[in-house]
């Protein structure tokens, strides 16, 4: 028996604000084991690093997302190493590349992504890596940085095409999926999706954003990876509890800081998932 894990959202957004209670308690009627609720600026940490311990079953990450780079160059890769022995810090990042905006300068995305590698190689902690319509230079800092020294690291929200997914694989990193699977135009994704060894992939939710078909338009939170795993389930041709056990067996080998449950509590989230799906 296994539960399913959210891997991403972002608790700490006001879309969220004054309801992480009833959130945080949805998740777990749906057989949502664990949630990781994941960084964006490091000058903000405090404020989830306080969701993360408001709940037991909650976790965060610590780093600067794409789009706020050039904002937070001054954050080392010392500082990130540092907050990251918090026993709630169990990630580095979302850091990486975003064409798609451009709201941060490239040569500084790259630079803060770089420092965030450098984090996740001293750390053991995964990179958590946000990539949209870079997928040419994604591969190419990976290739390079991989070259220095293996680092654990996700492709989170996956929208990139298959060269980049291949070229991930083969540095041992993994690939994660949100509701945008679900979605009917969604059809390379899925086949990227079902062409994945089964130890290298994971769900998330990227809440409040992306929420899965069934909710299209509303907002998104981390029960709702029940329906990204329905579909993942169908598109590899295994049955729901194959998919939810593979990736959450996936997400406690990358995230090994996170605690897994006793056997007796995984099988009461894994009927809880089981009745949600």
């Amino acid at each position: 028996m296994a539960m399913l894990v959210d891997s991403h959202c972002h608790l700490d957004f006001p879309d969220f604000a004054g309801e992480l209670d009833a959130i945080v308690g949805r998740a777990k009627e749906a057989g949502i084991g664990r949630i990781v609720t994941i960084s964006t600026k490091v000058k903000k940490h405090g404020d989830l690093l306080a969701i993360a311990e408001q709940f037991p079953d909650v976790y965060c990450s610590v780093g600067t997302h794409a789009h706020s780079a050039h904002e937070e160059l001054d954050v080392t890769t010392a500082d990130l190493v540092a907050l990251a022995r918090h026993p709630k810090v169990v990630a580095i990042g979302e850091a990486g590349l975003d064409y798609h905006y451009d709201y941060s300068p490239r040569d500084a995305q790259e630079r803060g992504f770089r420092n965030h590698i450098a984090a996740a190689r001293e750390t053991g902690l995964p990179l958590v890596i946000h990539s949209r319509e870079a997928d040419d230079d994604m591969a190419r800092i990976l290739e390079e940085e991989t070259g220095k020294g293996a680092f654990p690291a996700v492709l989170h929200c996956y929208t990139g095409g298959p060269e980049l997914a291949r070229r991930a694989i083969a540095l041992g990193l993994s690939i994660s999926f949100t509701g945008i699977v679900t979605f009917k135009k969604s059809d390379e994704l899925r086949a990227i999706a079902a062409s994945l060894p089964a130890d290298r992939f994971l769900v998330e939710t990227d809440a409040p954003y992306l929420a899965p078909g069934k909710y299209r338009g509303k907002r998104n939170e981390p029960a709702y990876v029940v329906e990204t795993a329905k579909i993942l389930a169908e598109t590899r041709g295994v049955s729901f509890d194959d998919l939810a056990r593979q990736t959450t067996d996936n997400f406690f080998r990358l995230f090994s800081k996170v605690p897994p449950p006793t056997a007796a509590i995984a099988d009461k989230f894994m009927q809880s998932a089981r009745n949600s799906a």
